[in-house]
């Protein structure tokens, strides 16, 4: 697989857990993973373990259905940008939101080291209020 096709499959697969899975798959023991400084779960997570606690499982229980949609893809060499629209509401006011967003991954040897997400974070935190 290209880093590309592996980046892919983190958000194109039939469902969630099929994209969770290879995450897992894919991630570097040690990767690393920055939240935009702004988003409600801003800061930079070592280990994937870590990265569900303060992510993943935050986002299931506290949205819904919130869900990032990729719009494109740009590869080159050991980093993969995947670019588009989040999309959830916050259950406890209601709200919904809609931002633009962009991810750079990095990749060594077909295992994904590190993520840093580029988020309009104002919209998403104005649904929290």
């Amino acid at each position: 697989m290209t880093n590309l096709d592996i980046i892919k499959s983190t958000y194109e697969g039939n469902t969630s857990e099929e994209n969770g899975k290879n995450l897992a798959q894919y991630s570097a023991e040690n990767i690393s993973w920055t939240e935009a400084k702004g988003f409600p779960y801003a800061g930079t997570y070592i280990g994937l373990e870590n990265v569900t606690k303060n992510v993943f499982s935050r986002l299931g229980s506290e949205w819904i259905d919130y869900k990032f949609t990729p719009e494109d893809y740009v590869a080159s060499n050991d980093k993969v940008v995947a670019y588009g629209t989040y999309k959830g509401t916050y259950k406890i006011t209601g709200k919904s939101f809609t931002a633009r967003v962009a991810h750079v991954w990095k990749l060594k040897d077909t295992k994904i080291i590190g993520f840093e997400q580029f988020v309009d974070s104002q919209v998403v935190n104005d649904a929290m209020k």
